[in-house]
């Protein structure tokens, strides 16, 4: 018999019928389908050991009607990027009206556009590193006089760090521009935040504890993710019992002001000069991969994989129509 509660949005439950025919939607055609791909089947195998009725379903390869016509009762999202990260994937499932998990198509969208995100979050009252939008390469000078070296470039729309380059010489500015033009049209300068790295990451409205994050790289990039072994990750953070409380709550506060819901990571930078946490950019979907954060920081909290899986599945509840 399952345990409810009486408001769906904070529904559990102990039994996997409850969650009927599960799609674990992976792969994708973003330029993160590999790590789609690696997600969304470590999900999947962990909900088949929990006795949910999941299966793999690749947009890519099947139609999006699919899901209503092969009876399917809800959606976990494990696709990263554009197309599944950024509300489009969002906005048809609420169309086929089919349960999913993880923010809806407001959240979804805005927080795959780092720009915009950051004139939210900031725009709230929260600190951001200076940032100047490159709209060509007639803007490099003066993103170069207002931000300073080194500084990061970065394409709006992508995720896992694709396309961003760190500069640390003026001449080295036209190529990162377009590198990261090339993926997005809309790119930005952000200044470089010296110091260390901290994710939080948010299940059913509470922290997870906070990890600092060592690359042995320039930055976090896709491969210090995802395929480096010499990344450094520390869980606990190291942080005292104040400036966790004052990290929590500003991974918090970011993930409401941006109408986040149910789970997702938060990145933050912290100065090292002032000790003071520069807010970076929300996560709606992270990776579940054996790299991933989320996962590390439930471990800490003593969650296991399967249960994190189990417990971002029930976020879905919050989507079934009435």
């Amino acid at each position: 018999m399952s345990l409810l509660t009486m408001n769906a949005a904070n529904r559990r439950t102990l039994s996997p019928k409850d969650f009927g025919k599960t799609a674990v939607m992976l792969g994708g055609d973003s330029s993160e389908r590999e790590i789609s791909l690696l997600s969304g089947n470590a999900v999947l195998a962990a909900l088949k050991r929990r006795g949910v009725d999941a299966h793999a379903f690749d947009p890519l390869d099947r139609p999006l009607p699919a899901l209503r016509s092969e009876g399917f009762d809800r959606v976990w999202i494990a696709l990263h990027g554009p197309g599944g990260e950024d509300g489009a994937m969002q906005g048809a499932l609420e169309w086929l009206g089919v349960p999913y998990t993880g923010s809806g198509v407001l959240a979804s969208a805005l927080t795959m556009d780092k720009l915009k995100t950051k004139r939210v979050v900031v725009g709230a009252g929260y600190a951001a590193p200076e940032y100047a939008v490159l709209s060509g390469p007639e803007d490099l000078d003066a993103a170069l006089k207002r931000i300073g070296l080194p500084m990061m470039v970065k394409p709006a729309s992508q995720g896992s760090s694709v396309g961003m380059t760190k500069v640390k010489a003026a001449n080295e500015l036209p190529a990162a521009f377009a590198e990261a033009h090339a993926i997005d049209p809309i790119v930005f300068a952000e200044a470089f935040v010296t110091g260390d790295e901290y994710t939080v990451s948010i299940l059913h409205g509470a922290g997870l504890p906070s990890i600092r994050i060592v690359p042995a790289t320039e930055f976090y990039d896709y491969q210090a993710k995802y395929f480096r072994d010499d990344t450094q990750y520390f869980c606990p953070s190291g942080l005292n019992t104040k400036d966790e409380a004052e990290l929590q709550a500003a991974a918090l506060a970011a993930f409401k002001v941006t109408d986040c819901h149910g789970w997702g990571r938060v990145d933050f930078m912290r100065d090292r000069a002032t000790n003071k946490f520069f807010f970076i950019e929300i996560n709606t979907t992270p990776g579940m991969t054996s790299h991933s954060l989320v996962p590390m920081a439930a471990r800490q909290a003593g969650i296991d994989f399967e249960e994190l899986v189990w417990r971002v599945l029930e976020t879905s509840f919050s989507r079934e129509r009435k």
